[in-house]
């Protein structure tokens, strides 16, 4: 962990884990995360690694990473390295690496279990059919004409389903629970269908897959996790999770997980608490798996870490800070209510965290020539910059300096504005470092553009010199023109240009909402020291914003760079 980890805020989870502890209830806190690897994360998810992992390294736990592979069809390898290459960067470990898959043949004895419990059965009902079956909110739904077969037959047509005797959909083990509950969960839920898919990890060997919830709360069980957090919409079904624990109750049962204990997979079952918390839903752009998966399916961005992407991966290239989303996701805190954080407050914590972390260089981003007429042509030195303005400990670096330079093209006004404190015609302005120059005359081609700005340096204004002291209202930036490094410099910002891309009473679609100016790319030229970082190495570009060398694209000879933030919220004046 970096030094810079958040003060911890106090919230309910945090409290009931602190008075488990403290009451002696557990011993030690054992928590998980559990995604699908069927897609990227994206930072919703990272507040979850956060709670979980953030939760179980502050109380001295532990925090496991497991895989819920129990939809093969939509999930892949890649999903895999991505998920756990996101975990590590954002600066978690985890105890152990599980996959649900691990324990299908615990699934499967639970499974029989129930059955031999009479409370689960085979149904033959189509997907159709059973929501004809279940009934709506307002009214209960009935019982399945297959719902009271004996527990001989359940076992057989079951170990058929195991067999591969029938067809994708045409069965499924359903829990007798009460079709007419108030809980629509609670109404006979699936707990297994057949699906004869190829599996990642166990290959052919299983024509039928467990449901989320059986497989889920057993898994957690299994584990002996105590918190088992999760996001709302999985409040209703809690009371479906407790069934499946109490019912198969693993805990005395080892003659169920006993293909754990061959196979060298320490098990230690016990009832976990699930409790729910607040998703991290953020504006200005969608979390929905499947709407990430369209815009990169159908190229409306690069891939999966394109840095306009809420997918952690793209964050990670767009050169936002593990520290930073921690600290975020930090002080945004863990509650019951669901709510829509603004993206200017992750963009403020990830500003916050370079400020103090990311060195200075010096940058032009949409160049126009200055020529210094009172310094001789071959003109040569170099000058000595800090690093960092608040921290010595960064140390200092050479920039050269020459007779011609590049400076931003926003820096010169031929007619300025009221305030305007840069250079203009007959004006004066300092250069960084340097000293003050006087705008003398104003170059332009054939078109009336300006190509050239000649300007005169006061030399007894250089530093040291007594006219150092000499006030002028502007300062500015550049960079040596004989010695600047030419660089492509890729300007991000927000995907979408509406608070709420997935409101669709307008008629429009998220699709609909794309910012046409979430990417410029501009080519400018940058000191050399910027030219030599590292790929993912971040810095601020002086009075540009916060740039991160791309971790694909950058070289030395060709640099690329990417705009993390702005220097301020340029969005907080439109809200």
């Amino acid at each position: 962990m970096s030094t810079d980890t958040p003060v911890l805020q106090q919230h309910f989870i945090r409290q009931i884990v602190r008075e488990d502890l403290a009451s002696g209830k557990h011993t030690k806190i054992h928590t998980r995360f559990p995604p699908e690897p069927n897609g990227y994360l994206h930072l919703g998810h990272a507040k979850s690694i956060c709670v979980n992992f953030g939760l179980a390294s502050e109380s001295a736990g532990t925090c496991n990473l497991r895989f819920d592979d129990t939809n093969p069809s939509k999930e892949d390898v890649e999903y895999v390295d991505a998920i756990q290459r996101d975990v590590k960067w954002l600066g978690f470990e985890w105890s152990e690496l599980r996959h649900a898959s691990d324990y299908f043949e615990v699934f499967y004895r639970s499974a029989q279990k129930l059955i031999r419990l009479g409370v689960a059965y085979v149904d033959d009902l189509s997907a159709e059919e059973v929501r004809e079956y279940r009934g709506t909110l307002t009214e209960p739904g009935r019982n399945s004409p297959y719902r009271d077969r004996s527990i001989e037959e359940n076992l057989d047509l079951f170990q058929r389903m195991r067999a591969g005797e029938f067809a994708d959909g045409s069965k499924t083990l359903r829990a007798k629970i009460d079709m007419a509950s108030g809980n629509i969960n609670l109404r006979d839920p699936a707990l297994y269908r057949v699906r004869k898919v190829h599996h990642q990890n166990t290959g052919d060997a299983w024509p039928i897959y467990p449901m989320y919830d059986f497989a889920h709360s057993l898994s957690d069980a299994l584990e002996g996790i105590t918190h088992s957090l999760c996001t709302l919409e999985f409040e209703d079904h809690r009371p479906l999770y407790d069934w499946c624990v109490d019912k198969v109750d693993l805990a005395n049962d080892p003659e169920l997980w006993q293909p754990l204990v061959d196979a060298g997979l320490p098990t230690a079952p016990s009832k976990p608490r699930q409790i729910e918390f607040s998703r991290g839903n953020l504006n200005y752009t969608v979390m929905s798996k499947r709407k990430l998966i369209t815009l990169v399916t159908e190229n409306l961005v690069d891939g999966w870490d394109d840095p306009r992407m809420p997918t952690i991966a793209g964050v990670r290239r767009r050169g936002f800070t593990p520290a930073g989303i921690r600290l975020f996701w930090e002080r945004i805190g863990v509650s019951k209510q669901n709510s829509i954080i603004d993206m200017g407050v992750l963009e403020g914590c990830v500003r916050e965290d370079l400020d103090g972390s990311a060195p200075r260089r010096l940058a032009v981003i949409d160049p126009v020539k200055l020529v210094i007429t009172n310094l001789a042509d071959d003109h040569r030195e170099t000058l000595v910059f800090p690093n960092h303005p608040k921290d010595e400990s960064f140390g200092t670096r050479e920039v050269p300096f020459s007779r011609e330079l590049w400076i931003e093209r926003e820096d010169f006004a031929e007619v300025p504005p009221k305030g305007f404190h840069r250079l203009k015609p007959e004006g004066e302005v300092r250069l960084r470092g340097v000293g003050i120059v006087r705008c003398d005359e104003v170059v332009k081609n054939e078109a009336g553009d300006i190509v050239e700005l000649r300007c005169s340096l006061d030399l007894d204004s250089r530093t040291g010199l007594p006219g150092a002291d000499r006030k002028v209202k502007g300062t500015i930036h550049w960079v040596s023109a004989r010695d600047a490094v030419p660089a492509e410099v890729r300007l991000y910002d927000r995907l979408f240009d509406v608070t709420d891309p997935d409101d669709d009473t307008d008629g429009k679609t998220y699709k609909d909402h794309l910012n046409p100016e979430s990417r410029r790319v501009v080519r400018g030229y940058v000191e050399p020291a910027a030219a030599h970082a590292s790929r993912e190495d971040r810095m601020q570009f002086e009075r540009l914003g916060y740039f991160v060398a791309d971790m694909h694209d950058h070289t030395a000879d060709a640099p690329v760079f990417n705009r993390v933030v702005t220097l301020r919220d340029s969005w907080a004046k439109q809200a």
